[in-house]
């Protein structure tokens, strides 16, 4: 039976991104008819979801591409985005969300898998003001952290991450309260607090070694490690994967948590919005679906 695609992709990546495409357009045309958008506007996004016609489709960029997808598909019609799958090629510097599902990085491989083995429903984070996290949000330094990496990854590519942290990292830590299904997990000076429907960001850094995206609940973990010394052992933990052995984090699962104090940057899936007092994030079982997840 033939299916008909459309690949959305960023309209200013480089030739080698452009190559990748062109590979998975070429898979893609073993089941039918395939159009390539190039979109470098919300504008251009909303005209190509509005244009599908019945098309499945494909984004090819990294988490934060999916991200404004889901995004704009939730905002324009929830049960569309509920009964519609979407393809996903990982393009993206980090490419967190589609290392914790296992799905192949390579460009052809990603789009055979899309051909194959059905659908997966997901869950997905959604905020009190109506944004959403696919994979993850943190918020505080680890939010600056990511700010700070997205100037580099063009030049340093996975290692804009560490470096992005380190910068970062001089910052002043937030007073907040973490609040999960309505009881207090932490409440004082906090480097940063991280919101995990995946378990990896900053480019493989397992922050929540055994979230699932598909289990109902999300991981919160927070990091009080506020002093100087501290933050060094802890991003260094972080990136070994023994911070939750760590004496100032806390992890909690849960499907509502409120982040409220001073005001603190979030970053949900590599979007980095403006510093808010109050922001609550709940979990909304298999809202949307994964072609090949």
């Amino acid at each position: 039976m033939s299916r008909a695609f459309v690949i959305v992709a960023n309209s200013e990546a480089g030739s080698s991104d452009e190559a990748k495409v062109e590979a998975a357009q070429g898979a893609l045309r073993a089941a039918g008819p395939v159009a390539v958008v190039a979109c470098g506007s919300p504008d251009d996004l909303d005209k190509a979801l509005g244009g599908l016609e019945g098309r499945t489709l494909v984004v090819a960029g990294g988490d934060g591409s999916l991200h404004l997808a889901v995004q704009r598909l939730q905002a324009i019609d929830p049960e569309e985005l509920a009964s519609t799958p979407i393809g996903l090629i990982p393009l993206g510097t980090g490419n967190d969300f589609a290392r914790g599902l296992g799905l192949p990085l390579d460009p052809t491989e990603a789009a055979k898998r899309c051909l194959q083995g059905g659908s997966r429903r997901l869950d997905l984070l959604i905020t009190d003001d109506g944004q959403v996290v696919v994979n993850a949000s943190h918020a505080g330094l680890g939010a600056l952290a990511a700010e700070q990496a997205e100037g580099l990854k063009p030049r340093l590519g996975p290692a804009a991450y560490p470096l992005g942290a380190l910068i970062a990292g001089a910052g002043e830590a937030g007073d907040l309260t973490v609040t999960v299904d309505g009881q207090v997990l932490s409440q004082g000076p906090t480097l940063m607090v991280g919101i995990a429907n995946g378990p990896f960001i900053g480019g493989g850094a397992a922050l929540a070694p055994d979230a699932q995206p598909d289990d109902g609940l999300f991981d919160v973990v927070v990091s009080t490690a506020v002093a100087p010394m501290a933050r060094i052992a802890f991003a260094a933990a972080l990136r070994n994967g023994r911070h939750l052995e760590r004496d100032d984090v806390l992890h909690r699962r849960g499907t509502r948590v409120r982040i409220a104090g001073d005001p603190v940057p979030h970053d949900m899936d590599g979007e980095v919005i403006q510093a808010r007092r109050s922001l609550e994030y709940r979990v909304v079982p298999g809202a949307w679906q994964l072609l090949g997840g």
